[in-house]
């Protein structure tokens, strides 16, 4: 199978850009125009670096858009509209890769197929929280509340990351300019120092020959550091590709100071969130913890999930199944206890991710409150390094004469 990209023109006169797959061209043809598409260019995706980036921006579904799409179809199907009429009025104003994908669905739907099934061949882009759902919720017939409950969650979901991406700006901008500066006056700045402190021939400063050293070794190696990021590249995603490899590096995700318990926050956040969502949708209790467990992230919390499903499927409760596990504070087990035992577990579990949410929030505050005294700490001792070993030998020649 290839990959076309095509830009072409619907029946309404719209533009249209995005990617097809197919065997040959003569197929990829065949299949834009069972859209009534009228082709005004296609070609082959080339597997070069720039051709897979154009690919993939063209093949990528943001959060936003998931939300967009999830909220005005929760609208539409809540004022009565049915499914096919709803896709079809999403169809004319979705764009890329999320046009084709609604209406492909659309195509799906018109053709008799649930909206569940017709949404699971884009599992990667939807995930399987939202197909079971959406699932859940034609079973049960109450699809209109199950697609509301989903926008709401995408959207709390998108705030929580533009939150915490937000507050990570600064201190990634500011770590990267200090390595690039560094990098550059090492390979351009000291060697010229140091070709001038050598025809005076005069001895210099500890702190001047440590500088040196390390200029040197950085500009006599400098073909060297791309191989040696790429080989350990290479072997870090080689050996986290292992199931051994990747819970050992994400058992040390979880133990990192600061940032360890931020992460945590953040996924018991979206483990309980989407429990919640699963549950109040009417997906059992032990396939939601299941499903919960393969969209994690995490394969501490993977595994506790995949633990607690096989426990609870032998009748115990989910609260003591999930106290055995470590990853997951007291407080879970204890809440997750109260909504049993009152037959609300859905919207306590809902309040757990609430409670997760707004610590997140606070450590991200703390982690960043924490990280700008100690850039500042940092840049200081540099400043101070490079002034002793840049500076002092200057006044020393100039106090010999």
């Amino acid at each position: 199978m290839e990959k076309f990209i095509f830009k072409a023109k619907n029946w309404k006169g719209k533009y249209i850009r995005g990617v097809v797959e197919a065997k040959e061209r003569k197929d990829a043809i065949n299949l834009l125009k069972e859209r009534d598409l009228v082709i005004l260019s296609l070609s082959v995706i080339k597997n070069s670096f720039l051709g897979q980036l154009k690919a993939l921006l063209l093949l990528r579904v943001t959060l936003g858009q998931l939300c967009g799409f999830t909220r005005q179809l929760a609208t539409m199907v809540n004022a009565g509209l049915p499914i096919a009429e709803a896709l079809n009025l999403l169809k004319e104003q979705a764009k890329g890769k999320m046009g084709l994908i609604v209406e492909d669905c659309l195509a799906k739907v018109q053709g008799g197929e649930p909206l569940g099934k017709a949404l699971a061949k884009e599992r990667k882009i939807f995930g399987d929280v939202y197909i079971a759902s959406i699932k859940a919720g034609e079973e049960g017939g109450v699809l209109d509340k199950v697609l509301l409950r989903l926008a709401d969650n995408l959207e709390q979901k998108k705030e929580f990351l533009a939150k915490v991406k937000g507050a990570m700006i600064y201190p990634v901008i500011v770590i990267v300019g200090m390595i690039g500066v560094t990098f550059i006056m090492m390979i351009f700045v000291v060697p010229k120092m140091t070709s001038l402190y050598g025809e005076f021939g005069s001895e210099m400063p500890l702190s001047t020959r440590v500088l040196i050293s390390i200029a040197n070794f950085v500009s006599g190696n400098v073909l060297l550091f791309p191989f040696a990021i790429l080989g350990i590249f290479f072997v870090f995603s080689s050996f986290s590709k292992t199931k051994a490899g990747k819970t050992k590096i994400d058992e040390l995700k979880l133990k990192i100071p600061i940032v360890g318990p931020l992460l945590k926050a953040v996924l018991l956040t979206e483990i309980t969130r989407t429990l919640s969502t699963l549950l109040g949708t009417g997906v059992h209790l032990v396939d939601s913890l299941k499903i919960v467990g393969e969209a994690a992230g995490n394969e501490v919390f993977t595994q506790g999930l995949d633990r607690a499903a096989e426990r609870v499927e032998k009748g115990l409760p989910l609260s003591e199944a999930i106290e055995e596990n470590p990853a997951f504070p007291p407080i879970v087990s204890q809440l997750i206890s109260t909504g049993e035992e009152t037959g609300t577990l859905d919207q306590v579990l809902g309040n757990v991710s609430r409670y997760f949410e707004s610590e997140s929030e606070e450590k991200v505050k703390a982690l960043t409150s924490a990280i700008e005294p100690l850039i500042m700490v940092v840049l200081g001792l540099g400043v101070g390094f490079l002034v002793m070993a840049i500076i002092m030998p200057i006044y020393n020649l100039t106090s010999q004469f």
